[in-house]
């Protein structure tokens, strides 16, 4: 079995599948210069209580066309976007017309980093997006401070699910430096709306109970690893990062990849396993129309070690 076989084996099974460090280290290394260059990191990247009281964005405060540090770095994801892994992946994976719906970079930033006020203000968050705290100038990557367990159709409200995340880890991550929490075979059930019904069933296990009220009980997977290693996952597995503790950002970059019009590869047939909804009209409750957090709980960050 070829490697890109043995990797569409496991998405197949699992909805999900680690490619380990399959990208060159040394391009992940320059990455990173190249991005630091750009980017001074640290505390100060964010608003004083003051000034974001003053005028609170908590709405667009995402990278967007215009708005994303990557588009400055367009030639140097060539060693990424142009490696055989990726294009035999998704080549069979999502069929031959398939398409980069968006790419970005991701810093966990580090708890050292939060002014105690931000801490306290987004205790509790599930989905701390740091976005609407960081200076209007800084926010061409996203923030966080850790995620809790959720599906990735959480952002895309009526959409099909056709497309699948790639995840690639630009530097080392160990288990200090918020590495993704991943719940294999979660997907079995399509989607779910946010937050999700998970419990901690065993020290490295989790019951999940879908909306329908239909539970499974599932490994964790933790990933750690050296700089180029990746991941690639169903929009209906659940996962999630705990806070980063390391005292240093963690850089990733995560690309979300759709099929072409005509569909096709092997996401179609996994869809057709999915006993459960392949579309949500309505992917989260824990904010109102004006993105104020609602309903607070962090399974995952509240879980221990």
């Amino acid at each position: 079995m070829s490697d890109v076989a043995a990797l569409l084996h496991a998405f197949a099974s699992s909805g999900m599948a680690e490619l380990g460090p399959c990208f060159d280290r040394d391009r992940c290394r320059h990455l990173l210069d190249l991005v630091r260059r750009h980017r001074d990191f640290g505390p100060h990247l964010f608003l004083s209580e003051a000034e974001f009281r003053e005028d609170p964005q908590l709405l667009g405060i995402s990278p967007r066309a215009g708005r994303n540090l990557l588009e400055s770095l367009e030639g140097e994801l060539a060693f990424i976007e142009g490696a055989l892994v990726f294009r035999e992946l998704l080549d069979h994976l999502l069929g031959r017309g398939w398409e980069i719906l968006r790419k970005k970079l991701v810093c966990a930033v580090p708890e050292s980093w939060l002014a105690p006020w931000l801490l306290e203000h987004v205790q509790g968050y599930g989905i701390p997006n740091l976005g609407s705290f960081v200076r209007p100038e800084y926010r061409d990557l996203t923030y966080f401070h850790g995620i809790d367990f959720h599906q990735d159709l959480i952002d895309w409200a009526g959409r099909a699910v056709n497309f699948a995340t790639l995840y690639v880890y630009l530097d080392e991550v160990t288990s200090a430096e918020s590495p993704l929490h991943v719940l294999p075979g979660s997907h079995r059930h399509g989607g779910s709306v946010f937050p999700l019904t998970i419990e901690r069933y065993e020290h490295d296990r989790w019951r999940y109970t879908d909306d329908r009220g239909r539970s499974l009980t599932l490994p964790e997977r933790i990933l750690t690893g050296p700089p180029g290693s990746a991941v690639i996952w169903h929009p209906c597995l659940v996962h999630g990062t705990k806070p980063n503790t390391s005292g240093r950002p963690r850089l990733s970059l995560r690309y979300l990849v759709t099929q072409g019009p005509s569909g096709g590869g092997l996401l179609d047939e996994v869809n057709r396993t999915i006993d459960g909804p392949l579309r949500l009209d309505v992917t989260q409750r824990h904010r109102d129309a004006d993105g104020n957090v609602v309903l607070k709980g962090n399974t995952l960050a509240e879980s221990g070690s």
